[in-house]
Order: structure tokens, then C-alpha cells, then sequence
């Protein structure tokens, strides 16, 4: 059991690009899983 959430978030590693594995720098709301430079390699 978590006793201290805000411990529990400190502790998670940082989030890293799904395709080259670059850490991503992320605002509270994004659920992207690419870097910056993967997203606009890509066309969808």
C-alpha cells in the first residue's frame, strides 16, 4: 500500500520515446508515447 502518493510519483521513472527511447519532457496532460523528433517523422 502507497503510504505517501507524492512519493510514489517522484519514484517513477521518467517517461521515454516508444520508438527510439529519448527521455520525453511531457506537460501534466500529454499521453504521447513519441518524442518530438518521432511524431513528425512519421505521417499518419
Amino acid at each position: 500500500m502507497v503510504k505517501n502518493i507524492m512519493e510514489f510519483f517522484r519514484n517513477l521513472p521518467p517517461k521515454s520515446c516508444a520508438q527510439c527511447g529519448e527521455v520525453i519532457e511531457e506537460q501534466h496532460e500529454c499521453y504521447g508515447i513519441y518524442c518530438e523528433k518521432c511524431t513528425t517523422d512519421h505521417e499518419y
